[in-house]
């Protein structure tokens, strides 16, 4: 598979994004659960009209998603940082570098989310909290195109939320994907497109430490042209407990989502029970024992 994959990092952008674009439609075909997942949040999340509307195009950007990463991790960083074509926003990061308490980017699984870390990390360090795969030649992928030399990798345990917090001390960067479902005993039940969605709270700890806050995405532009980044200031300050700021980085997602819904991953079960979780799904759920606190 790593054979491969350095085959297709050696590919045109533009080749990658169509044939993975038809790959996206062979996966939509050959499996009923992905089918059915993507439409049921679609429906879910945007109604009917819009959903059928814009299927088509989601079904094509989820598998360009999929086959332009190994060009992302594989190819040197400056090749992959290159991509990014444009960016808006930028003054929020000079502000924020400015005030000295780090940067927390919240990544969703919007647009090409991968170039925002290696793009990040051209310009300074960047600590990206991330979650071991099973298998081990994806591994070996991720740990060599993610691992450049200020991007650096924290797992989703103790010891890499404690690499967070370090970084952030140090008044630097920190990315996550706020969207990704946590393990059992490490998230909450709140509202996500106004249905319940076991919700990581990291993030929203990470705001106790007086870490500037922006939400960015990469979009990804039309006939393998690049990727355009968007960073922006979250509609209302992140604030309130716990809960309440899970909740709101909910809503931002949402609010980021709706600018581009053909470009979010519909197809990721987002709101799948987790074995062990307390609560139920639609209930509020106590603070879990062991979960993550600022010292």
């Amino acid at each position: 598979m790593i054979t491969l994959a350095r085959l297709c990092s050696r590919l045109p952008l533009s080749w990658l994004h169509l044939v993975g674009a038809l790959l996206g439609w062979l996966a939509w075909l050959l499996s009923p659960t992905y089918r059915r997942n993507m439409r049921a949040n679609m429906v879910h999340a945007l109604g009917e009209a819009d959903a059928t509307r814009l299927r088509a195009a989601a079904i094509g950007e989820a598998g360009k998603g999929m086959l332009e990463l190994p060009r992302i991790w594989l190819r040197p960083l400056t090749e992959s940082a290159a991509r990014v074509v444009k960016v808006s926003g930028w003054e929020l990061v000079e502000a924020a570098t400015r005030k000295g308490k780090g940067i927390l980017y919240l990544t969703p699984h919007l647009g090409c989310f991968e170039v925002t870390a290696q793009y990040l990390s051209t310009q300074a360090p960047i600590t990206v909290l991330y979650r071991p795969p099973k298998r081990r030649w994806l591994q070996e992928m991720i740990e060599v195109g993610r691992a450049r030399e200020q991007l650096h990798l924290a797992a989703a345990d103790v010891s890499g939320v404690r690499s967070l917090l370090k970084a952030l001390k140090r008044g630097e960067a920190v990315g996550m994907l706020p969207d990704q479902a946590p393990r059992a005993g490490d998230g909450r039940w709140l509202d996500f497109f106004g249905r319940p969605a076991y919700t990581m709270t990291l993030a929203a700890r990470l705001v106790d430490t007086g870490a500037s806050v922006i939400m960015i995405w990469g979009e990804r532009l039309p006939a393998g042209a690049g990727y355009h980044f968007h960073l922006q200031q979250p509609t209302q300050a992140i604030s309130g407990t716990i809960e309440q700021r899970a909740q709101q980085i909910n809503h931002e997602i949402e609010h980021l989502v709706r600018q581009c819904p053909e470009q979010y991953l519909w197809g990721y079960n987002r709101y799948k029970r987790r074995r062990g979780s307390q609560g139920s799904q639609g209930s509020e759920q106590a603070p879990v024992a062991g979960q993550v606190r600022q010292a």
